[in-house]
């Protein structure tokens, strides 16, 4: 498994995580996060992404407005940039979103630390899932994809799980920890 937390790994990846790396370096955007303890989550990372996936850095921000304002005012000038704050399951959410040369960039933040973060948590679960299961499954993963499906849906078809399948990845996490205890 990749040490996420830290963007080197996608040197060694696929040409896109290659450029996906190198856009986030030219921009600095984990070092001007520093405080904000960003991680990049999503498909990118774990190589299941599609043309069109985007670049997602969690945070983490006790305080929204500080949040907002450093993100305006670092990426404000960005091309289609887009800030709003909302609440996600009755939890403050603070999203921006804009474009570079080559991707769709949102950061999000919530008060959770990062690695408590849904996103994160379904990315490292998705990941051993991915390691674990193989190339065949991957490319599954990526056809339901192509085809329209979100990737937790994915995941939650091909392991046969039923209900949210969001919920439903996160009752693996659980019970892969009581096993090990």
């Amino acid at each position: 498994m990749n040490n996420f937390k830290n963007i080197e790994y996608l040197k060694l990846g696929n040409k896109r995580q290659n450029q996906a790396y190198k856009e986030l370096k030219e921009l600095n955007i984990f070092e001007k996060l520093k405080k904000y303890n960003p991680i990049l989550t999503g498909t990118i990372p774990i190589d299941i992404d599609l043309p069109e996936s985007d670049l997602d850095i969690i945070c983490e921000c006790k305080d929204h407005r500080e949040f907002s304002a450093e993100l305006l005012s670092l990426f404000g000038k960005k091309t289609d940039f887009e800030l709003q704050s909302h609440k996600e399951k009755q939890i403050l959410s603070t999203t921006a979103k804009f474009k570079t040369d080559s991707f769709e960039i949102e950061i999000f933040g919530q008060n959770i630390p990062t690695t408590k973060q849904n996103a994160y948590r379904h990315m490292v679960i998705e990941d051993k899932i991915l390691n674990s299961k193989g190339p065949e499954f991957r490319a599954k993963i990526r056809r339901l994809k192509s085809g329209g499906l979100k990737t937790e849906p994915a995941f939650a078809e091909l392991l046969g799980l039923e209900g949210n399948p969001y919920t439903e990845l996160l009752k693996l996490e659980t019970t892969k920890q009581a096993a090990e205890e």
